[in-house]
């Protein structure tokens, strides 16, 4: 019996110590895991829209202030045939001659106009600058978001591969000590009652197996759907853990957290937009200043007419006339000043939308800034959590070790019961997997304390 005990603890031992992966060390890690999270996510997706929804804002707010140049040409032409009529001349009607007719005319040139001056154009612009900003800065606050949950559920699925493997592990021990009662009562050494108890363990081990490899197969799920593939592209997980921790200080993470936050930052950009914003809304009752012109290198017109004596005879020509007009070189400009007097409280609305919007802009900054330093120290509290829960776990490791190693030593002479020792693996098993969840905690923690502070890629 002690051989298969010392086996079992050894396998523990390690776990806690150096832990590798149960499945396959080579797997996807967890910044592969982001990389494929950053392409394929849903929420960069949208991230990415917006900025496309804000390059366009910038891009029409541009063409309020900038000049517009347009080319064009044309060509004309109308036919007339058969055209009569009658001349009056005082009271009598005579009738006029039947006339064909064919007129043509062409240009080209170019036309342009200016908004010379449109206070609201130009302070509309800088808004529209200040919403760019404020889109690449949400964008990479979308990134960061992305990256945390990511590794959020990357490190809970490694957790559970971890359990499924404690889990694994203490079945079979279960399964190990029902025989061994099993024995001891044929030989009468053993109660029934104790060999009822082991038959407990094994089937609560047994079902405590079967959860844990349940709860693999839906964090994998979970994991797959937060990278945005499907499962059956997931592969395996690296699920090494590693107990390299640093040591924080609040007030560091604090100013760090101040200077590099993109969402507080995104926030700011945003405010400074809807202030723009109002502004521009309120200087369109200003005047404006506006500028239009054009020039055509040629303009051609040319007219063909034809009179005839009677119209049943085409051939009887009475007068042909032929027209012919070129110019070079038009120029034309004009120069107007519009006041808006009254347009309906369409500029009402505009000035009330954009105080709309910057209130709640100035809420969503104010916010931010007001939560930032309960937010600061509750991520360093969990990271400082799960790190005294690691060591604690790691003590409650060696102590549960040892004592498993005097129980045997002591059923081995017959001074402990087989409960004892049951008892003992138990304990060492439920060390193994606060161990475990200690390390997977931190690793959650971590990724939270950078997202907090505006860690960058």
């Amino acid at each position: 019996m002690r051989p298969a005990v010392l086996v079992v603890l050894a396998a523990l031992t390690v776990l806690s110590s150096v832990p590798t992966s149960p499945a396959a060390a080579s797997g996807m890690t967890a910044e592969e895991a982001v990389k494929v999270a950053l392409q394929k996510s849903g929420d960069i997706v949208r991230a990415d829209a917006n900025v496309l929804n804000a390059r366009s804002g910038l891009w029409g707010a541009y063409s309020g202030v900038l000049p517009s140049v347009s080319a064009s040409a044309r060509r004309n032409g109308s036919f007339t045939n058969e055209s009569r009529g009658t001349d009056a001349f005082g009271s009598l009607l005579f009738p006029s001659r039947t006339t064909d007719q064919e007129a043509y005319s062409g240009s080209y040139g170019l036309s342009g106009q200016w908004s010379v001056l449109d206070p609201s154009g130009i302070v509309g612009l800088s808004s529209a600058r200040a919403g760019m900003k404020a889109a690449d800065l949400g964008h990479k606050s979308a990134r960061a978001d992305v990256r945390l949950a990511t590794k959020r559920q990357f490190y809970s699925t490694v957790k559970a591969m971890w359990l499924a493997v404690v889990q694994a592990r203490a079945l079979k021990l279960a399964r190990d000590d029902e025989r061994r009662v099993r024995a001891l009562f044929e030989v009468g050494s053993v109660s029934k009652s104790d060999l009822l108890k082991a038959q407990v363990r094994t089937a609560s081990a047994q079902l405590d197996s079967t959860l844990a490899d349940h709860d693999v197969i839906t964090q994998r799920l979970l994991l797959a759907s937060q990278l945005g593939i499907p499962q059956e592209q997931l592969g395996e997980v690296d699920s090494t853990l590693s107990n390299v921790h640093e040591t924080l200080d609040a007030s560091g993470v604090l100013e760090e957290a101040r200077k590099n936050r993109p969402d507080i930052q995104a926030a700011e950009a945003d405010m400074k937009s809807a202030e723009l914003a109002l502004r521009s809304a309120h200087f369109a009752r200003l005047p404006s200043l506006e500028l239009q012109g054009s020039f055509t290198p040629k303009s051609t017109s040319a007219q063909k007419q034809k009179q005839f004596i009677d119209v049943t005879l085409p051939n009887d020509t009475l007068a042909t006339g032929t027209t012919h007009f070129e110019s070079k070189n038009i120029y034309s400009g004009r120069l107007f000043v519009s006041l808006p007097i009254f347009d309906g409280f369409a500029t009402d609305s505009r000035v009330a939308q954009s105080r709309s919007q910057l209130l709640n802009a100035k809420e969503t900054r104010d916010a931010l800034l007001r939560n930032l330093e309960s937010e600061v120290r509750q991520s360093l509290l969990s990271y400082q959590e799960a790190t005294e829960r690691e060591a604690l776990a790691r003590r409650a490791m060696e102590s549960a070790s040892e004592n498993m190693n005097l129980v045997q030593q002591k059923y081995n002479v017959g001074s402990a019961t087989i409960l004892d020792l049951i008892d003992a693996q138990l304990q060492l098993q439920r060390s193994a997997s606060e161990l475990v969840s200690a390390l997977a905690d931190i690793r959650v923690a971590e990724a939270l304390v950078d997202r907090v502070r505006g860690k960058g890629e």
